[in-house]
């Protein structure tokens, strides 16, 4: 998922919220609980939207009785509440609690949340699991658009009855017999299609014909092909009103009632110009487009800057150079923030509800520009952007000129775009790491993504790089994100990418203390500390922040107040790393805790995740976890104690990492001692991230907040 679509829906004045009023019968609840019986063997979304249907069988089970007793609700309504918050928290599997309850109220609010265009072979090959997924968002009360082509399903009639498809431009050639044969085969997948939605319990509206109004595209040279005129939203927005899934083949009519042929690509894209979705999203089986030599997936496309040699590329043909004509057209007549994602069906949720999305993400983009004197770009609009952007310029500290000035004692190059919504700074000192001194980007550049296409060019340009940024940075996730280490002392956070050995990091950063680069609070942990300096010196050299917005302004210098880092006092240096793997658990980890903690393992060289806990998703993949496959389990205060005496389930963990609510940790840690206290070495260490154990002088540890 990505950040223009909050923008969009600012933007946008859609209207009213899409109440839930779907319920699952019984059949349907056994029907969707046959589907997730066999579970995926893969950690995708598909398994969490397979997951589900089991999972609303179960809540229901566990709050009937209560909801009979003590709600004056239809049984209907409790039902769909309960649907709601269900899958909900499954989707807390794939984000963050934030991102998922972010996501949920800009879709909610919206009247038309997506256009779904599905491929054909999806309709042959995953109708279980496209089901699956579009009845979970019917589920939590969205309403997708779902236009269906019906490609293949055609081709093998055709070729059976000797007929051999022909395409010019990516176009079907539509005869009368071909035609004959299309209306029959796209009804009889419409039906299917709405069949097994009302199966697993989600209301469907087949809408085959009707919406779109079509003339000849050129009848001479395609025959029965469409060019969509105008399109009806009357059908689309009745069923959504019903609480229907509207589910659209592509065929149109012209004004005397002709039925025309058009590719389900192109009636996608002329649905979403009329209704402005908050989502455009074609599902194929490839899960995105990729490059026709190299074979890998294509993540972006900027078409600003990619179009014309895109379509010079020799493996861009038929279908893929009609999608991109269809793709940037569409795109011209949308907002620019606007985007359109290409993803496979198993990864329908992880789009819609990640701030990382998935499969290829299609947008305008803009143009980049690289320079090597600020006066090659334009000095003004330099000066004027960082007027308006950089906080140590807009605070006084440091004016635009006197950043020129000290930019310029070196070689550096400038990068941006040329609608100025961004601007980097990197100064490059011969034989030296090269230094983000500044990027500082507008709110549209944010919203755009235009600030990661910077980065994008800088990572490609160079190999090591060192950068850094105020600690209480309300956007310091972007930063850490896009770091391989860092620390934070005395309100200041330096990153860096590209050097992976510790002492190699601590001589860079003593190297660029000395010739003035950065300031003394960045020296490294056994440097010895300023007799004035009140900061601590202890170091992090990995991040603990999930993804991604981004800071406004990065710098080498600057007094912000301490905020997010927390610096540890030590007399003496730290014992040299160890390169031991450790195996870590983390206890009660949820939310943005527990997704920064899994994202900081799964980076980490030396560090595994061996155990994660949670009651509602206990048997159920950690998806955001790839070094190896990891289970969630409820390991309650008996089961650790168990698992730290080595009776499982899995060998005892080096640490553990709890994360639990303030005054609930006590009997977790006291579990713990008292199951580990005969093991060789002794417990597994402990790192409490609530309130509950402080170091209170002499008096050694204490449970329990101050003054309890």
């Amino acid at each position: 998922m990505h950040a223009v679509l909050a923008s969009r829906s600012a933007a946008s004045a859609l209207g009213r919220r899409i109440a839930a009023t779907a319920s699952a019968s019984a059949s349907a609840s056994a029907s969707a609980s046959a589907a997730s019986s066999s579970s995926p063997s893969s950690s995708s979304p598909a398994s969490i939207a397979a997951a589900a249907a089991a999972a609303l069988g179960r809540s229901r089970a566990l709050h009937t009785s209560a909801a009979s007793r003590q709600s004056v609700l239809p049984s209907g309504a409790r039902d769909s509440a309960a649907d709601r918050e269900t899958i909900t928290r499954l989707l807390y599997s794939l984000a963050s609690r934030k991102e998922v309850e972010r996501y949920l109220r800009i879709f909610s609010a919206a009247n038309k949340f997506a256009v779904l265009k599905v491929g054909g072979a999806i309709l042959t090959q995953q109708l279980d699991e496209l089901a699956l997924s579009l009845s979970f968002l019917h589920r939590v009360g969205l309403y997708p658009i779902v236009v269906h082509g019906a490609g293949p399903q055609l081709n093998d009639i055709l070729e059976r009855e000797g007929v051999v498809p022909d395409y010019i431009d990516g176009i079907r050639i539509t005869d009368a017999k071909t035609l004959h044969v299309a209306r029959k085969v796209f009804l009889e997948e419409n039906a299917r299609l709405v069949a097994k939605l009302e199966s697993l319990g989600s209301r469907a509206r087949p809408i085959p014909l009707g919406t779109f109004t079509a003339s000849y595209l050129d009848k001479e040279k395609y025959g029965f092909v469409g060019k969509i005129e105008s399109v009806d939203k009357e059908p689309i927005e009745a069923a959504i009103q019903a609480g229907c899934l509207p589910i659209l083949t592509s065929l149109a009519e012209t004004e005397d009632g002709q039925i025309l042929n058009v590719n389900a690509d192109v009636a996608a894209s002329e649905l979403s110009k009329v209704l402005e979705p908050l989502k455009i999203v074609y599902l194929n089986e490839k899960g995105g487009l990729f490059h026709g030599k190299t074979k890998e997936l294509l993540e972006t496309i900027n078409l600003d800057e990619e179009y014309d040699d895109l379509m010079k590329q020799e493996w861009v043909k038929f279908g893929t150079k009609l999608k991109l004509r269809e793709m940037k057209e569409l795109l011209d007549h949308l907002p620019r923030s606007s985007s359109v994602a290409i993803i496979s069906v198993d990864q329908l949720q992880k789009e819609l509800f990640t701030d990382s999305g998935a499969g290829t993400l299609i947008r305008r983009g803009f143009k980049l520009y690289k320079a090597d004197t600020v006066e090659e770009v334009g000095t003004e609009r330099l000066r004027t952007l960082l007027k308006e952007t950089d906080d140590e310029i807009k605070s006084g500290r440091k004016s635009v000129a006197q950043f020129f000035s000290d930019l310029a004692k070196h070689p550096y190059t400038v990068y941006g775009d040329e609608p100025f919504d961004c601007a980097a700074f990197v100064i490059r000192p011969e034989g030296e790491v090269p230094i983000l001194t500044k990027i500082v980007s507008t709110r549209g550049g944010i919203l755009n993504g235009v600030n990661d296409n910077v980065w994008n060019q800088i990572r490609k340009d160079h190999k090591r790089l060192i950068w850094t940024a105020r600690a209480d940075d309300e956007n310091r996730a972007w930063h850490y994100e896009r770091a391989d280490g860092s620390f934070s002392r005395n309100g200041r956070s330096l990153f860096y990418y590209g050097i992976h050995d510790v002492a190699e990091v601590e001589r860079v950063v003593r190297t660029l203390e000395e010739k003035g680069r950065i300031e003394r609070a960045y020296l490294p942990l056994n440097a010895s500390r300023p007799a004035q300096s009140s900061g601590g010196a202890g170091a992090r050299a990995f991040s603990t922040l999930a993804r991604p917005s981004f800071a406004t302004s990065v710098g080498l210098s600057g007094g912000a107040k301490r905020g997010y880092a927390t610096a540890v006092q030590r007399e003496k240096p730290l014992a040299a790393t160890t390169t031991e793997k450790k195996r870590i658990a983390l206890i009660g980890a949820r939310g943005f805790t527990g997704q920064a903690l899994v994202s900081l393992l799964n980076k980490h060289p030396y560090l595994e995740l061996s155990h994660v806990s949670s009651r509602e998703l206990a048997g159920f993949p950690l998806a955001e976890y790839t070094k190896t496959k990891v289970n969630y389990t409820n390991i309650g205060v008996e089961e650790l104690r168990k698992l730290e005496k080595g009776h499982g389930p899995g060998a005892p963990p080096d640490a553990y990492i709890m994360a639990l609510p303030n005054g609930v940790c006590k009997p977790f840690v006291e579990a713990v001692l008292e199951g580990g206290k005969d093991r060789a070495g002794g417990h597994g260490k402990i790192v409490d991230l609530s309130a509950d154990f402080r170091f209170e002088g002499q008096a050694g540890w204490t449970y329990g907040l101050p003054g309890q």
